[in-house]
């Protein structure tokens, strides 16, 4: 059996070999890997894909591997698996425990937030916006789960179209 992947890896030394070290040992073979260093995104990751070859079991531990180690797997056999969604909250971001609004965005099973960017004001209202990683098919539950902890913390909600 052969799969096609394309992960996100950190733009940092040694994190391709970190991705490449499990692969022999769980009994797959690697076929092909395009390191794109030319292609950081926004979170100073680089894409690599990489072709598999091996029993189907092999490669389903190759893969449980790559997510054990924190490797964002973005593509499979060209099926899109994550997508980046970006929303902006304006309000007392701070004054509303600004921990627990990540924490609970980062509860919803396959989402991640990947970017927290925040501009104060003094004492003036607050905008933060903020980079999600998520499960293809979840735009809608991130969206409502940010709503109801806007509406909770009386904070605005821009989100993306």
């Amino acid at each position: 059996m052969r799969i096609d992947l394309v992960l996100e890896l950190l733009d940092i030394p040694g994190q391709l070999v970190k991705v490449l070290e499990p692969i022999s040992g769980l009994g797959a073979n690697l076929v092909t890997v395009i390191h794109k260093r030319d292609y950081k995104n926004d979170d100073g990751k680089v894409p690599v894909q990489l072709t598999l070859e091996g029993e189907r079991e092999d490669l389903l531990n190759v893969i449980t591997r790559f997510d054990d180690l924190g490797f964002s797997i973005i593509e499979m056999d060209g099926v899109v698996k994550k997508e980046k969604i970006t929303t902006i909250l304006f309000g007392h971001i701070v004054d509303q425990d600004l921990r627990d609004t990540m924490d609970r965005i980062n509860d919803l099973k396959g989402v991640q937030i990947v970017a927290f960017d925040i501009k104060l004001n003094g004492e003036e209202k607050s905008t933060a916006l903020i980079n999600i990683e998520a499960d293809v098919g979840k735009k809608q539950i991130i969206f409502d789960r940010i709503a109801e902890i806007a509406e909770e913390k009386e904070l605005l909600v821009i989100n993306e179209v």
